[in-house]
């Protein structure tokens, strides 16, 4: 599944750059032969050491993680909505995203300037969100009109459409994003074909200077972020993304031992892509055999056939069991061999929920 998450943020932020550092540090384009990248997408590969682990015990031929794509969102300034800066476009972009990565300077540098003349995290934060609520709300009114005319004409099914319309409405003008309204399976579906921009899930990337990245916590710009970040539920990952340029251009042991100078275990760039599956409700499930060792990502709650369609349709059409062993089981056991005499190799129908780190064959017939 192509998965993407469209990076935003102001003017002078660090969005470009993060983006550079994100397209540098991208997957290699020879693994993902149908995947046509545009200029504004940048590919990476996600980070999982599970993978490392059985590329180790299997040995095959080659070993192919699972990617993540971030878009460059560019355009949104203020007055977006009513088609300043690169406008309908960047409405356009942000509705094919899956989440929203909204960048947030969190550092000062006086030859960097800010749009607004100082900086202020939390007020460069509600400038985009109006800009989505305001865009929101007018694909909202004209749907709402719409379903008023159905009613008058006699369909009754749309009253349930208006008045769950009607309360993401009344959210939007007290100035709090779709996301925050409490909506059923069957109102979500009501609202899918809308697209709501501030329904989407978001996490924000608190750009910190080069010389904070191990203190990131204690940086009051920071702080006010995620202080704001609380009452949406949502993830704040402090990041640099000066330094992230810098550990793009670097590999191995150097990329570990600059990572060590800055007291840090892993780069925010791994961070992120990790933050964002959790926001996605995304797990990681493996092939493993000797022609090659695969990475292949799911939603949470995935049954056993929708995770072979994953592979190829034909899988999911003519699925008939699969084989399951937990990764830790089968590192344990150092084989299919030996999990399966240990009793911990299963077979598993229609009705599985493939769980995150599954190591599964799957059987089928078409």
């Amino acid at each position: 599944m192509a998965l993407k998450a469209g990076i935003v943020g102001l003017p002078n932020v660090g969005k470009s750059t993060l983006f550079n550092a994100i397209t540098q540090a991208g997957a290699e384009s020879a693994n993902y032969p149908f995947c046509t990248i545009d200029p504004n997408v940048g590919v990476v590969e996600v980070p999982d050491e599970r993978l490392d682990k059985l590329t180790e015990l299997v040995q095959p031929n080659k070993t192919v993680p699972t990617a993540f794509e971030f878009v460059d969102i560019a355009g949104l300034v203020r007055g977006a909505s009513k088609g300043e800066g690169l406008g309908n476009k960047f409405l356009a972009h942000i509705r094919e995203v899956d989440a929203i990565v909204h960048v947030v300077r969190c550092f000062v540098d006086e030859n960097v300037t800010h749009v607004d003349g100082k900086v202020n995290p939390v007020s460069d934060i509600q400038t985009i969100n109006l800009e989505l609520i305001l865009a929101d709300l007018e694909s909202l009114e004209k749907r709402i009109e719409r379903s008023r005319k159905n009613i008058k004409g006699g369909d009754k099914k749309y009253a349930q459409e208006v008045e769950v319309l009607e309360r993401i409405k009344e959210a939007l003008y007290e100035d709090k994003p779709a996301r925050s309204v409490e909506l059923t399976d069957d109102e979500r579906l009501i609202v899918r074909d809308l697209h709501l921009l501030t329904l989407k899930p978001v996490l924000y990337a608190a750009n910190v200077g080069e010389d904070e990245v191990a203190t990131a916590d204690e940086n009051p710009y920071v702080q006010q972020v995620r202080e704001f970040a609380v009452a949406e539920n949502a993830e704040v990952v402090p990041i640099s993304a000066k330094v992230e340029a810098e550990i793009a251009e670097l590999e191995g042991e150097d990329k570990a031992m600059f990572l060590e100078e800055l007291g840090l275990q892993e780069s925010g760039l791994n961070r992120l892509i990790k933050a964002a599956y959790r926001l996605l409700g995304l797990y990681t499930y493996f092939t493993a055999g000797v022609q090659e060792v695969r990475a292949w990502t799911i939603r949470k709650g995935t049954k056993a056939p929708g995770a072979a369609g994953v592979i190829h349709t034909d899988f999911e059409r003519g699925f008939i069991r699969a084989e399951v062993v937990a990764y830790a089981d089968l590192l344990a056991a150092g084989s299919m061999n030996g999990a399966k005499e240990r009793g911990q190799l299963r077979l598993e129908g229609k009705e599985y929920l493939v769980q995150d780190g599954d190591v599964m064959h799957f059987r089928f017939n078409v």
